[in-house]
């Protein structure tokens, strides 16, 4: 019976399940909180990692391990392999002005040449950008930046016995895979190679980047024997560990929000609404994501004192559509559409609708509305929809079972609770241990019917333009 470690490294917190390699039986877990921010000390992260690992009671009779994680954010390490700076996190948005001076000093057809050559229009999350922001503001530690990677990459070649002190071979061991990559900005997932000139136009050189691994194909082993996976994107992860296919479209509602598809063929979306990255199993996932999701859902339950159960059922005997009252989630800005300095706001407030229900009622569809634009783009793409599957830990409230349901006009799949990403990066070091992706069978899903309510997302639409032009 081997077994196989998978790792979740996420804005908030990490976690690894231990897993039966052939049959997917969980074994044990454990898990250890990040602090919040924008910018981390990468350190926080590994020390983190080794709680979670304790708490899982240590990897030393696993097989193999591979570490999912956190798109987008910026670890720069100098020739030693000490890390120069803390890392800027995807949800930081300080970066916005050079993502858009990238698009702008690419011409007139600016916009249309990153979604062609990369494949996303920058915004202030991508790799890229921050890189930028970081030449123009921090330049000494711009040209002291030999390599650069991403959280998970960092992470595996700690795994790998890696870190400050290994120098200019520890540099030429990083590794990375094609999903994580491919938010970076300069990796393009059509060509499937990095883009030196971007890079010299954001950091102003070209540094030492992670090898980009094949989807099931492991070069270091940690210091018990374990081989390591190339790791994933975590929502790349999560599409693993749902076992999706092309025609499944997975809406994850966690810090962030995202709706992402599996696709057989690259997407170039000029608009910039859609990120087109790759998968972690060779296809590709085109992404809308969005920077407020569960944490409207805390915030609301801070207003309201209630825990999210109570907030579920306060939703739940509001009438549909809050009585009018529409909640544009923009709280830290916003990714999709590109509104970085936008904020919140409450519309069609009365006497009738402003109560507890109502306001819960309405973060739950703010939500869910701000999720189905994103739909709607990947549909605008040509991405075909079968199926919808509903993921991420506020997927777990009812209200937002039946809110998602509604306002997307379709059945909704909600598969068994789990720890999604890390359950697909422990499938992933499985198929590495196995030599393909082993078929688990983690519980059956959960389907939500329910009639379609296009009455609330055509209201949430029209407060959602206000709010742009505001």
């Amino acid at each position: 019976m081997p077994l196989v470690a998978g790792v979740d490294s996420s804005t908030q917190s990490c976690k690894v399940v231990i897993r039966d390699a052939r049959s997917g039986a969980l074994v044990r877990r454990g898990s250890a909180r990040h602090p919040e921010g924008t910018e981390v000390d990468p350190e926080v992260w590994w020390s983190a990692l080794q709680k979670a690992i304790r708490a899982s009671g240590g990897l030393d009779d696993v097989a193999a391990v591979s570490v999912a994680g956190q798109q987008h954010g910026m670890v720069c390490l100098d020739a030693d392999g000490q890390v120069i700076r803390p890392a800027l996190l995807w949800n930081d948005t300080r970066s916005a002005s050079a993502a858009q001076a990238l698009i702008t000093e690419a011409g007139p057809d600016g916009a249309s040449y990153w979604a062609t050559d990369i494949g996303t229009v920058p915004v202030a999350s991508l790799t890229a950008t921050k890189l930028r922001w970081l030449a123009e503001n921090e330049p000494d530690n711009a040209s002291r930046t030999a390599a650069v990677c991403l959280p998970h990459d960092w992470l595996s070649w700690r795994l790998a016995g890696y870190g400050p002190g290994s120098g200019a071979a520890g540099l030429d061991a990083l590794r990375t895979d094609r999903s994580d990559a491919s938010g970076t900005g300069y990796w393009s997932p059509s060509a499937g190679s990095y883009l030196p000139e971007v890079l010299e136009r954001t950091l102003g050189h070209v540094p030492v980047l992670p090898k980009v691994l094949g989807h099931l194909q492991a070069e270091h082993k940690t210091p018990s024997g374990a081989l390591i996976g190339p790791g994933a994107g975590d929502n790349a992860g999560a599409a693993l560990g749902v076992n999706a296919g092309i025609g499944d479209v997975i809406v994850s509602v966690g810090t962030s929000g995202t709706v992402f598809a599996v696709s057989a063929t690259p997407t170039a979306d000029p608009a910039g609404l859609v990120a087109g990255f790759a998968d972690a199993t060779g296809n590709f996932l085109p992404l809308v994501c969005t920077l407020n999701a569960s944490r409207i859902l805390d915030a609301t339950t801070r207003i309201l004192s209630v825990d999210l159960p109570e907030l579920s059922e306060l939703a739940l005997a509001a009438p549909v559509g809050a009585g009018g009252l529409v909640l544009v989630p923009y709280f830290e800005g916003e990714r999709t559409p590109n509104l970085p300095n936008a904020t919140g706001s409450l519309h069609g407030i009365t006497l009738a609708n402003f109560n507890p229900p109502s306001l819960a009622r309405a973060s739950f569809e703010g939500i869910a509305c701000s999720l189905a634009d994103g739909l709607a783009a990947l549909t605008a793409m040509g991405v075909t929809v079968q199926r919808i599957i509903l993921i991420g830990g506020a997927a777990r409230s009812e209200a937002l079972q039946q809110v998602t349901a509604g306002v997307f006009g379709m059945p909704v799949a909600i598969p068994e609770p789990g720890e999604y990403v890390a359950d697909g990066a422990a499938r992933q070091a499985a198929g590495v241990l196995l030599g393909k992706f082993p078929d688990w069978s983690l519980g059956a899903a959960k389907k939500i019917t329910t009639e379609a309510t296009p009455e609330v997302l055509k209201r949430y639409r029209a407060a959602a333009n206000l709010a742009a032009i505001a």
